[in-house]
């Protein structure tokens, strides 16, 4: 296991380079979580000998190419499975500790890693406790503002736009938080933006302007790698969520809005990654730690055009918004569930 990184909090170790990953050199000690691939090890076999259930379902997406997902329990939930049906599948301990993860032809180690650094770490972070959020996240002003909402509504569009303005970004996809230091901080993820065609075509005028994430797969990257674009690699204190509605053809947008604690928490509870794998008591929790959150941080609503050529207009407004944000962090009481 001589790679090692760092992403949403937790020390990864690995026994070869994972793409799309910049080796730590501050990961000392035991790893949170290590990563095996290609060959079954023993306790993987061991784990596909025990008695499964299925827990869930996903159907494939063909406007996306997402092929449909399983998820399995091993023992009752000692291992799970999680399975693709282009041959990609996953084995994770219990406790989030260990990763196996295989692929068939033609598929490549590209492809594997564009499942690893989204469901199968959301999965992983689910099971160690930790909240994610459905989101995209920026360094704005020195404090880390959330960009939530709806799939295609412009989540890692906005994050790159902003990247491509000088904005250090922290995350895409999944926002793990983490209540800390008497507030609420946002991880780290990985350095890159995940982006369609189309959106790669809104911010640099062709849809073929960035590289591709994997030789089978159409969608592309804004490396975060300082060239065009910079990585924020601290966990960073939470200083303000931004809910993105649908798109407006009115002239007074991009704008943003106010919205109330209950509305937000409204929404909250719909973005919260890989929700569907909560049972009664755990859902519970989330919503008590999602109105605790939405009391302490502040909440707005940005309502974009549909005009691409806004978004120039929409990042001014994120950024002069966020320097009307109180200048040092809140401290937080702690939850009543902690």
């Amino acid at each position: 296991m001589n790679h090692r990184y760092r992403l949403y909090g937790l020390t990864l170790a690995a026994g070869e380079a994972v793409p799309g990953l910049e080796p730590s050199a501050d990961a000392p000690g035991e790893p949170d979580v290590t990563l095996e691939l290609r060959t079954a090890p023993e306790w993987v076999q061991q784990a596909q000998r025990l008695p499964a259930q299925r827990l869930h379902q996903l159907d494939a997406e063909p406007s996306t190419h997402d092929p449909a997902f399983f998820l399995t329990s091993y023992a009752a939930d000692r291992f799970f499975g999680l399975s693709y049906t282009d041959g990609t599948e996953f084995m994770v301990d219990g406790q989030g500790r260990r990763i196996w993860g295989s692929w068939t032809e033609p598929w490549t180690k590209e492809d594997l890693t564009t499942y690893l650094l989204g469901p199968v770490m959301g999965f992983v972070l689910r099971r160690r406790g930790t909240t994610p959020l459905h989101a995209s996240c920026a360094f704005v002003e020195g404090r880390a503002a959330i960009f939530c909402g709806d799939a295609q509504a412009g989540k890692s569009t906005t994050a790159a736009a902003l990247a491509l303005r000088g904005v250090p970004i922290l995350c895409e996809d999944i926002a793990a938080l983490q209540l800390a230091d008497h507030g609420y901080h946002v991880e780290p993820g990985y350095p890159r933006i995940c982006l369609w065609p189309d959106g790669v075509k809104k911010l640099m005028g062709f849809e073929d302007a960035l590289p591709l994430l994997t030789p089978n797969w159409e969608k592309r990257y804004l490396p975060l790698d300082g060239r065009l674009a910079n990585f924020q690699d601290q966990r960073s204190p939470l200083g303000v969520i931004y809910l993105l509605t649908s798109r407006s053809q009115k002239e007074d947008a991009p704008r943003i809005e106010g919205i109330t604690p209950k509305d937000a928490l409204l929404d909250l509870v719909q973005n919260t990654y890989m929700n569907w794998l909560l049972d009664r008591d755990q859902r519970a929790q989330e919503f008590s730690l999602l109105a605790h959150l939405v009391e302490q941080v502040p909440v707005r609503r940005i309502v974009p055009h549909s005009d691409p050529a806004r978004i120039d207009a929409l990042c001014r407004a994120i950024i002069e918004d966020a320097k009307c944000l109180p200048t040092s962090a809140r401290a937080v009481a702690q939850p009543h569930w902690s």
